[in-house]
């Protein structure tokens, strides 16, 4: 019986698979795992954190004044029958004028990496379209920025970007009326 069992064994392991083990490591090829992604070449992303304020106050004060006089005696020989002729002329002019503005833009712009300059430092751009309500506004923006400026969530500050170039258009309703009619940019480019 005992050798019946010990054949029946051996048939039974002779007809089923054998699988091996195998073991999966947890390090992957090409990952390095204390490095910095920051961006660093052509092609890589970097969120920009746009928050621009910009508040002007302009004021100017103009005051002229001229004076001017002529005068003419009675003619004298063949013009005697000219009479007396005076001529003055005073002109004053005040003008006051001043102006306020105030504009902030907040959003966040995913850039890409379209230049590496000499000195490691990147440029930078990148577009958002945003449409709502019959209105579309269009983000650009550019600049250049340094690699250890950036944050390990790839996001930056726009207060840390350089020679910043932003752009803001909208298009639609909003825009239309807000916008001075024909004859008033007419005035306001001869005057």
């Amino acid at each position: 019986m005992k050798s019946l069992t010990i054949v029946m064994l051996a048939v039974c392991l002779a007809s089923t698979p054998i699988s091996c083990a195998s073991g999966q490591s947890l390090w992957q090829d090409g990952t390095n795992y204390i490095g910095d992604d920051r961006p660093s070449r052509v092609g890589d992303i970097v969120m920009v954190e746009v928050d621009e304020r910009t508040d002007t106050e302009d004021e100017a004060k103009t005051e002229t004044t001229k004076e001017g006089g002529a005068n003419v005696s009675e003619g004298t020989g063949i013009l005697d029958f000219i009479k007396g002729l005076s001529l003055t002329s005073s002109t004053t002019s005040t003008g006051d004028g001043s102006s306020e503005r105030s504009y902030r833009t907040r959003a966040k712009v995913t850039c890409v990496v379209t230049e590496v300059l000499p000195n490691g430092n990147l440029v930078i751009e990148g577009t958002r379209d945003l449409q709502t309500h019959g209105e579309t506004l269009k983000m650009r923006f550019r600049g250049a920025i340094r690699p250890q400026d950036v944050d390990g969530d790839n996001t930056i500050s726009s207060e840390r970007v350089a020679n910043v170039d932003l752009i803001v258009d909208g298009k639609g309703t909003l825009t239309r009326l807000q916008k001075p009619g024909i004859l008033t940019q007419i005035l306001q480019a001869i005057f």
